[in-house]
């Protein structure tokens, strides 16, 4: 959907209330075409961050996994390199 929805389970140090929130706000702008809705819409803009934040925070608690946590450090270098090698000119 968008490159810039980051894996939020299983990374150390933990997924932090705002990250959710924020890939949540991302979501709903992706879905709803929105970057800013207006005066109309944005109770159900706000309603429908919160409801896929909270369901996320419930995904997450839930989830189970045997891997060894990922490093965020790593995951950011990597990213750093991909990005790199996107964007090179030549």
């Amino acid at each position: 959907m968008c490159r810039n929805i980051h894996v939020l389970h299983n990374l150390e140090p933990g997924t932090t209330s705002d990250e959710v929130r924020a890939a949540a706000l991302q979501y709903v702008r992706k879905v709803s075409g929105y970057a800013k809705p207006s005066q109309a819409n944005q109770a159900a803009f706000d309603r429908a961050v919160a409801e896929i934040a909270h369901a996320t925070e419930h995904l997450l608690a839930d989830l189970v996994t045997s891997a060894p946590p990922k490093d965020r450090e790593v995951l950011a270098a990597q990213a750093r390199e991909r990005a790199a090698v996107r964007y090179a000119r030549g």
